[in-house]
C-alpha cells in the first residue's frame, strides 16, 4: 500500500485557527474533502482496535498491582516503578512516534506497535523476579505509544476536519471499552487463572489484530496522494525543525498543559493506586473495589461522548470544559481527603470516580488545539508533544504518591494505612497547580495569536 509522503497535504483536513468550518479547495482542480462515511468508519474501527489492545495492556497492572507486590516481594515505590517506566517511556516515544507517522504512515507504526506490545507482556507474563518484569513493562510502554497517535492520523485523513474532535473523543471512548476488560475480565480471570496464563492470553490476543491491520486498513482514502499546490511534493523538513515548528506553535504548547492537567489524576487512579487505595485505605473487598474502577470507565465513556458531540458543534467549549474539569476534580479530591477519619462514605468515593471519569476526556482537548493551529504535514509531531502531557503528569504522581506511602507507613504494617494515602494523594495538587498555572498564562498567548 502506498504511503502518503509526508510533504504533501489534504488542505481541507486543516482547521482554520478560529473556525471548525472546512476551507474551500483551491482554484483550478482543488482536491476534494476527505469522504467521512462507511469506509471511513471500517478504517478508524481497525484503527481503534489496536488502541483498545494497547489500553488493554496499558491498565492490566492496575488490577495486578497487589499480586504484583507479592510475585516480586517489592514495596509501594517500586511498584509504583512498573508504572512510571512504562509511563516514562510512553511519553519519551511521543515525539519520535509523530515523527515517523508524518513520514511513514500510521499503519506501519500500528503494526510495529502491535508487535512490541505483544512481546513486553509476553515476557512480563513468565517474569518471577523484579528487572526482567521492568523491562517488559518498557517495552510495552514502547508498543503503546505507538497506537493513539496513529489512529488520530487515520481519522484526520478519512474524516472531514469539522468531525475530528468527535472522531477523537470517539477514539479515547473506543478505548475505555480495552479498560472494561481490564477491570471486568482480566481481573477475574488473574485470580481464576492465575498470572502466567492470563497475561499470556492478552499477549496472545495481538496476533489477530496484527492480521485485522496488516490484511484490512485503509489508512487513507483510494487515489493518488494530491499536494496543495500542483507540482512536485515539498521537500521533508528535517526531523529538529519539524519539532521546532510545532513547540513554536502556542497551540501546541497549551494542548500540552491541558493534557498534562486534566488527565494525570484519573490516569494514577486507574493504572495503579485505585485498587491499593479502595482495598487497603477504605476497607473494601477486591470485587467491591473492581466494581468502583468499572465506575470509573463507564463515566469515562459518557464524558468521552458528551465532550465529542460539543467539541464537534462549537470550538469556544474547549476552555470551559477544561477548567470545569480542573476545578471539580481539585474540589472533589479536596472534600475526599479532608473528611473526618480519612475514610469517605461510599457516596462521595462514588462521585470522585464520576468526576474522575471527565479527566481521559478532558485531556484530549490538548490534542484539539494543536491540530486546529498546526499544517497537517506535522499533525504527528504535534500530537505526540500534546500527548506527552497527561503521561508526564501522570509519572510525577505515581513516583510522588509511591514514596509518600513509603515514608508514612509503619514499619512492618501489614498494609498501606488510610491515613498514609489520605496524605500521599494530596500529592496531586502540586502537579495541579503548575498545570493550571501554565494553561492560564498560554491561553492568553493563544488569544493574542488568533
Amino acid at each position: 500500500m502506498p504511503v502518503e509522503p509526508a510533504g504533501s497535504a489534504r488542505p481541507q483536513s486543516v482547521p482554520a485557527p478560529r473556525s471548525t468550518a472546512e476551507p474551500a479547495p483551491p482554484a483550478g482542480g482543488g482536491v476534494p474533502p476527505p469522504p467521512g462515511g462507511r469506509a471511513a468508519w471500517l478504517a478508524w474501527a481497525i484503527g481503534a482496535s489496536v488502541y483498545v489492545l494497547a489500553v488493554i495492556h496499558r491498565t492490566s497492572l492496575g488490577v495486578a498491582g497487589l499480586d504484583a507486590a507479592d510475585r516480586f516481594g517489592i514495596g509501594a515505590s517500586a511498584l509504583s516503578t512498573f508504572s512510571i517506566l512504562q509511563v516514562l517511556v510512553y511519553a519519551a516515544m511521543q515525539i519520535p512516534v509523530g515523527l515517523l507517522v508524518d513520514r511513514f504512515g500510521p499503519r506501519r507504526v500500528l503494526l510495529l506497535g502491535v508487535l512490541l506490545l505483544s512481546t513486553g507482556q509476553l515476557a512480563f507474563a513468565f517474569s518471577s523476579a523484579f528487572v526482567p518484569a521492568l523491562a517488559s513493562r518498557a517495552v510495552l510502554g514502547c508498543g503503546d505509544a505507538m497506537t493513539f497517535i496513529s489512529v488520530l492520523r487515520i481519522a484526520a485523513r478519512w474524516f472531514p476536519a469539522a468531525k475530528n474532535p468527535f472522531v477523537a473523543q470517539l477514539t479515547g471512548l473506543a478505548g475505555m471499552g480495552g479498560n472494561l476488560v481490564t477491570t471486568v475480565v482480566l481481573a477475574r480471570a488473574l485470580h481464576s487463572e492465575g498470572w502466567t496464563p492470563t497475561f499470556t492470553a492478552i499477549a496472545l490476543l495481538g496476533a489477530a489484530v496484527f492480521a485485522l491491520v496488516a490484511l484490512f486498513l485503509r489508512e487513507a482514502p483510494p487515489g493518488p496522494p494530491v499536494t496543495a499546490v500542483p507540482g512536485p511534493a515539498a521537500p521533508r523538513p528535517a526531523v529538529g525543525r519539524q519539532v521546532r515548528l510545532a513547540w513554536r506553535e502556542p497551540g501546541t504548547r497549551l494542548g500540552l498543559w491541558v493534557h498534562f492537567t486534566t488527565q494525570f489524576p484519573g490516569n494514577a487512579f486507574g493504572l495503579l493506586w485505585g485498587l491499593p487505595y479502595l482495598v487497603e485505605g477504605q476497607g473494601m473487598s477486591r470485587t467491591e473495589a473492581g466494581g468502583l474502577l468499572t465506575l470509573l470507565v463507564l463515566a469515562n465513556m459518557t464524558f468521552g461522548f458528551v465532550f465529542g458531540r460539543l467539541l464537534s458543534r462549537t470550538a469556544r467549549a474547549r476552555m470551559p470544559i477544561v477548567l470545569a474539569v480542573i476545578a471539580t476534580t481539585a474540589a472533589g479530591w479536596a472534600l475526599v481527603l479532608a473528611w473526618p477519619g480519612g475514610r469517605p462514605p461510599l457516596w462521595l468515593l462514588v462521585a470522585i470516580i464520576l468526576v474522575m471519569g471527565s479527566n481521559g476526556p478532558a485531556s484530549l482537548v490538548g490534542l484539539d488545539y494543536a491540530r486546529a493551529r498546526n499544517p497537517v504535514e506535522r499533525l504527528g509531531t504535534a500530537s505526540g508533544i500534546v500527548n506527552m502531557g497527561g503521561f508526564i503528569g501522570t509519572m510525577i504522581t505515581l513516583f510522588g504518591i509511591g514514596v509518600l506511602l513509603d515514608l508514612l507507613t509503619p514499619e512492618g504494617a501489614g498494609g498501606y494505612p488510610a491515613t498514609a494515602f489520605r496524605w500521599a494523594f494530596c500529592w496531586q495538587y502540586v502537579p495541579l497547580a503548575v498545570g493550571t498555572l501554565m494553561i492560564l498564562r498560554l491561553r492568553r498567548k493563544v488569544a493574542a495569536a488568533s
